[in-house]
């Protein structure tokens, strides 16, 4: 189920783009993920690495902020129905979660970077939630593009139980991303920042991106929090 938290945040302007624009989605290949400010990289330093960690928009804002990011797109991974709508991804009835896909330029930050933002930005012991928002499009997940990332995927998750940064369980999934991921709808994509007033962002997105710039100072981009 949705968290009822979310949605009386977000129901006033989900009503407002709903009757303006559709919802269809679009299967993407590596290309389509691509993005202008990538067309000067050379493709042999761009990556891509697909994250779930509750809801999309808080997941996408941390990460928009790292160097060596370049685009992140919010989406959903996961699911066993084609172009699925933020309607049908709530209902928990398509198997899909919510994702943030990054693309970077691997000179400046590696996957391995990626994934320790990743342990410490949201609570990986909690099986489908991330604090009031519940339903199992909050699942937490690591979708790996090839077994090099899974073979790091699951050495980070290794390390960080054996460091006991969390004291429960971590129940993260890993799992290869298949033909099943979709770009989410566009009013989700870049939502923190064009949304910093709305209920939901100053209230929850807010406090974890302060406490991500606090924790990885080293990480920001030129000008990030000043």
């Amino acid at each position: 189920m949705r968290s009822k938290s979310k949605i009386a945040f977000f129901l006033p302007v989900m009503v407002l783009l709903w009757s303006c624009s559709g919802t269809k989605q679009t299967n993407v290949s590596e290309t389509d993920m691509q993005s202008p400010i990538t067309d000067d990289i050379s493709a042999e330093f761009l990556d891509s690495a697909t994250l779930g960690a509750g809801c999309f928009w808080c997941v996408e804002a941390i990460f928009q902020d790292i160097k060596g990011v370049l685009h992140v797109e919010s989406g959903y991974a996961g699911g066993h129905v084609k172009n699925p709508s933020y309607n049908d991804v709530c209902s928990g009835r398509t198997g899909h979660i919510e994702v943030a896909r990054i693309v970077f330029d691997t000179r400046t930050i590696s996957f391995e970077k990626l994934l320790e933002v990743f342990w410490h930005s949201h609570d990986p012991t909690t099986r489908d939630r991330q604090g009031n928002d519940v339903g199992e499009q909050y699942r937490s997940v690591i979708f790996y593009h090839n077994e090099d990332q899974k073979n790091t995927a699951e050495s980070s998750l290794e390390t960080t139980e054996a460091s006991k940064l969390w004291k429960d369980p971590i129940v993260t999934v890993i799992e290869q991303l298949n033909n099943n991921y979709y770009v989410a709808e566009d009013y989700h994509q870049n939502y923190y920042n064009n949304n910093k007033n709305q209920g939901y962002c100053s209230a929850v997105i807010g406090p974890k991106i302060a406490k991500f710039r606090k924790q990885f100072p080293e990480l920001l981009k030129p000008g990030v929090g000043e």
